[in-house]
Order: C-alpha cells, then structure tokens, then sequence
C-alpha cells in the first residue's frame, strides 16, 4: 500500500491527510509509550486535537510563519506534539540534542534566534533557566513535564493546552488559512560539527516530503507495519525515516524506554522495522555469541554450524543457484537456531535499516547468515537524509546500496562523492560562505570518498577531511584500518592518528567486559582500570592483533603502534557526538602528549620511513 497520500507537498499537508484517513478509527494509533509497564497507544484523533490546542496556544502567544521554536527532548509523545504544532503554523523548528551542555543550546538558540522553546522535563528547563538572560529572542519556554510549582514565565504542556482550548473557543477561526508553502524552511537541524561549531542546516517542506516518497518506493510499508523508535529525533536520519516516513504509510512507532532497555522493548513491541546504527550490531552480536559461549558443548557447535550454512546459503543465492543440499540444511538450521533468534527480536521482524556510520562488512554478513536482514543506507543531513539505501530483494554488505528514486550521484575526478536532487538542502542559516563551499551548480559536495560498482551500488571509502596524509605523503583512509580493528572483541572503539607523521599508530578503547572476564581466566589481579591496560598480558592481545590485521595492509598502511584508552570516547567528555561519531581533532587534542610520546619513542627506528 505504501504512502496513503502520494500527493502531499509540505509536512502540514502530510499530517492533515494521514489523520483524516484515520479519523474516528480509535482502534488505530501512531505511536504508544510505556506507562506502568505496558505499551499504552495514543490514537491519531488525540493527537490531532491536542496539535490544533498547542498550535494555538503558539500562534496567540505570537509565534509565526517563519519564527523559529526549539525542541530539547528524549524521543516521547510530547516531541511529535510539538513538532506537528509548531510546523502547522508555517514556522520553523529546531531541534536539539538532550545530551547538549548549556553553553552549545546558548549558541544554537541565538544564532537561529529561537522565539521559544519546548523542553522536556526539569533538567532541560534547568539548562535553559540557567542561560536565559543571555537569549534576547527567547520569550516563550514551555515544559512537556507537568511543573509541580510555578516558576515565571514557563508554562507546562497541559496548561499550554487548556489554554489552547480556551482560545479556540473565542476564536475558532485562529488557525483557517495558516499554510507552510513547499519552498518554505520546515527546520533548521544543527550538524553537531566533528570541526568546529555546529552550522544549521535549512531544510524545506520539499526537501523533505520528495526524501519520504523516494524512501516509500525502496521500503514498502503500511498500517501492518511498527517500529521501536530509540535514535533521536533530533537527528535527520530518525526524523525522516523513524518518524515522517512511518507516519504517512499509517504504521506505527513504539517508543523505546531508553537504550538500555532496546532489547526488552524489541520483544514486546514486536517491532516489523527498525532503524538504527552500527553500534548496535556490534552489541547484539556481542551478546549473541556471549550467550552461545556459555552454553557451550552442542549448542555452540550447532550454532557455529548454523551461521556457516547460513552464510554458504546467501552466497549461492547472489549466484542465483542454491544447492538442494545446502537448502535442506539451511531449512534445518533455520528450525534448529535462526527462528530462535527471530524470536528474541520479537518475531516479527523483516528489516533493520542501518545509517549515521559505515556497518562493517562482516556484520551484515553475520546477522544476514543468521536470518537477520540488515538494509543499510547513507545521507547527510544537508540531504534530510536518505541519498542510498540497499534494496530487500539485492543486498550487497560493504556497499550502501543504489541511489534512492530522483537522486542523482556523481564521483568527482578526487574521488568525492556529489548529489543532486529535491532533496538537497536550501544551505546553511547565515551562512552562505559554507553553503557555497558544498553546493555548487546544483550539486552537492558531501566530502565522503566512494566509487559506484558495476551494479550502480555505491561504496563509501573515507570522509574526504579524514584522509591521513602522513610525512612521507602517503594518503591513507583511516576507515578501513579502523574497521578491522574493531572486528576483534577485545576493542569497543579505535581511532588511527598519523597526520603529518611518519607512520600510523591506533588510540583504543578495549571492551572492558571482555577484557575483565580474560583477566579472571588468566588469574590476573588488576584492581583498576588503568592497572589492567598496563597488564603485560592485556598489552599482547593487542600486540598478536596489530601483527595478524597487518597481514592485509600496505606498508604505509600497517599499524605501529598503539596506545589503551581507560576511558571510553564518549558524548559526556566531549570526544564523540550525539551520533556516535568520532570528534577526531578533540581526541588528537585530548591524548596529544601521549601520543607525542609514542612517536618520541619509535621516531628512531622508523625516521628512515
């Protein structure tokens, strides 16, 4: 069935047509939140009446066509609320990260000129309590959390509401004729800047609206459809994929608890697609086998047994021939293990969509020869974002599959990948030196390096400011050397460093996990973090690991030497962003005396290099 409007323009128009399709079938609802332990739905006709009380609530409080209002808050109700309202009124949101610190919210909300903002709960208003009187254009703070006692100028939800209620009922016709035009700035998503400070990204109601028809004909979905929403809305990838796309094919969207609980909420939610990113294979398939390890003896070997036939299955079906005997034991192995797994994911599942960073080949290929399909994509943010994705019936791991309908692709003669479509953004908020830097004749510079194969599938390589060049002038992409570092259990995170040096040497975080149970069967007593990282024994897993990866590289390529992290790079410390990706200069800044110390070390052996 797919989209229940083909035809809509702008994202009101999207909204008014679902929630007209579904108007009085309170059986049918787009979204459900836990409350006392169970999944409770919030139908499309609530949600649509408490859109027009807050939207009117806003448009009386002064906010217009075109006024910005942010939204800092964890994926709940109240953030689909907020963002319906405020986009029905042709204004245009802007949405912030919960994990932001104060003084990042301060520069976000002054340089967009932010009018209001709706917050979630105690501690996101207390951020913005603490900064107010240096936002000059702020004037309306609202909290989704009910306020237990009043405090000046801030309004809860429910109040904001009620007050709706009241206006509307003066004035019905408040909101008649408000229209967002297709042109029109729908929001102003900030890149949280791996370099430098975040730049807003304009995107339209077009730019939009085309990303969702064009990501409907690669993912066919309707009101059978549901899917455990646990990456930000904040963020594009969630936004349009994980919000807008859903919605208007009339499936719904269940709301996960918090990270901890995705594996819990999966199994009850029994989720048919979910969205997500490559952290989270590497967990799954962590605690997978963990699971099967400890069982030991003949479910191990089964189960090992299972992911080769798995494997040996998928690889005669790309040739287009499987054998009678491999199928008999594939069927087999499917009753024995694959089903079992399904299960865990609520039994329902057809698809994971991963994006925001490059899926290792071999976990696709582990979770594809379990019965596990991964579907991944690439985007940007400045592309709202789905440019390419892997299709359901040729999937093609270590690729991020063909361009999505009405995207053009081009590979400029350095290697970097260029788009054009409807779907590229208007440019950056008052910033046209930036915008004229990535867009030029209509395309769009993404700074990603990549090549397109005979299939049309198109690989990603390296982001094109990653690219190492080291002393002796040799480019090097540090991506994939990365990759194959992080096959290894013993490491959770890893970052090469060897700019302008004359080799390249690797920052890993270890799994603390999988080290600590290595320690206990090793009798190894090491009371501290930092004791176990120095531990001579710990030091040669990672040694024995450099040598074997080596194997596969290039000279200028292998790795040297290395230096164990304590502490996991984190958005708390300021080393990854809210997407989980790396803030390499902040690393390089962070561990720069170490890392001089290294080089110290080896520079004599390897000067000559």
């Amino acid at each position: 069935m797919g989209l229940i409007n083909p035809d809509f323009q702008t994202l009101p128009e999207l909204f008014t047509s679902v929630f007209s399709h579904f108007r009085g079938q309170n059986g049918k609802a787009p979204i459900a939140r836990k409350i006392n332990g169970t999944y409770v739905p919030i139908s499309y006709d609530s949600l649509e009446e408490d859109c027009r009380l807050f939207a009117a609530f806003l448009k009386r409080k002064g906010i217009e066509r075109g006024d910005r209002v942010a939204i800092l808050s964890e994926n709940r109700p109240g953030w689909y609320l907020a963002d319906m309202a405020i986009l029905s009124l042709g204004a245009i949101d802007v949405p912030l990260y919960p994990s932001l610190p104060p003084n990042q919210i301060e520069y976000i909300l002054n340089n967009c000129g932010a009018k209001g903002i709706v917050v979630s709960n105690m501690l996101q208003l207390g951020k913005i309590l603490s900064i107010w009187q240096k936002l000059p254009d702020l004037n309306l703070v609202i909290v989704m959390n009910r306020l237990e006692e009043p405090i000046e100028e801030v309004i809860d939800l429910n109040k904001a509401k009620e007050e709706g209620k009241k206006i509307l009922h003066d004035a019905p016709w408040l909101l008649d004729g408000i229209k967002a035009e297709p042109d029109d700035t729908a929001t102003i998503i900030y890149t949280s800047g791996t370099t430098g400070l975040p730049k807003g990204v304009m995107l339209t109601h077009r730019n939009i609206c085309e990303n969702v028809k064009s990501c409907s004909t690669v993912i066919r979905l309707d009101e059978t459809d549901s899917s455990l929403s646990f990456l930000p809305l904040s963020h594009a990838y969630e936004r349009t994929g994980g919000y807008y796309l859903l919605f208007s094919c009339g499936a719904r969207i269940f709301l996960a608890e918090s990270i901890e609980t995705i594996s819990l909420n999966i199994a009850e939610s029994k989720p048919t697609i979910i969205f997500t990113v490559p952290r989270l294979f590497d967990r799954m398939k962590a605690s997978i086998l963990k699971t099967v390890t400890s069982e030991g003896g003949v479910k191990e070997k089964i189960f090992f047994w299972a992911v080769r036939t798995g494997d040996k299955y998928y690889k005669q079906l790309a040739t287009g021939k499987v054998s009678a005997f491999v199928s008999i034991q594939y069927n087999l192995a499917d009753k024995l293990v694959y089903h079992k797994i399904r299960k865990k994911f609520g039994g329902n599942l057809r698809y994971f969509v991963s994006g925001g960073a490059a899926l290792p080949q071999k976990t696709g290929e582990f979770f594809q020869s379990i019965g596990i399909t991964i579907l991944e994509g690439f985007g940007l943010t400045e592309t709202s974002p789905v440019t390419h994705v892997n299709r359901p019936e040729k999937v093609k791991f270590g690729t991020v599959g063909p361009a999505v309908k009405n995207v053009e692709v081009r590979i400029a003669a350095d290697g970097e990948i260029m788009l054009k479509g409807p779907n590229i953004m208007k440019g950056y908020w008052k910033d046209d030196a930036a915008t004229a830097e990535v867009i030029k004749d209509g395309w769009f510079y993404t700074g990603d390096i990549g090549e397109i194969d005979s299939d049309g599938y198109l690989k990603i390589t390296d982001r094109k400011k990653h690219i190492i060049v080291t002393s002796g002038g040799k480019n090097i992409a540090p991506l994939p050397i990365e990759n194959l570092i992080l096959d290894s259990p013993f490491v959770d995170q890893v970052m090469i460093v060897g700019e302008k040096r004359p080799f390249l040497i690797a920052l890993i975080v270890p799994d603390f996990q999988k080290l600590r149970e290595f320690a206990s069967g090793h009798h190894i007593n090491a009371t501290s973090t930092k004791e176990l990282v120095a531990n001579k024994e710990v030091v040669q897993i990672y040694e024995k690991l450099l040598r074997t990866i080596s194997r596969q590289l290039a000279t200028h390529e292998k790795v040297r030497k290395f230096l164990l992290v304590e502490e996991p790079f984190s958005i708390e410390n300021g080393l990854i962003t809210p997407t989980l990706k790396l803030k390499r200069k902040e690393i390089v800044k962070k561990f720069n005396p170490e890392i001089d110390t290294l080089y110290n070390a080896l520079n004599m052996v390897y000067n000559t290099e």
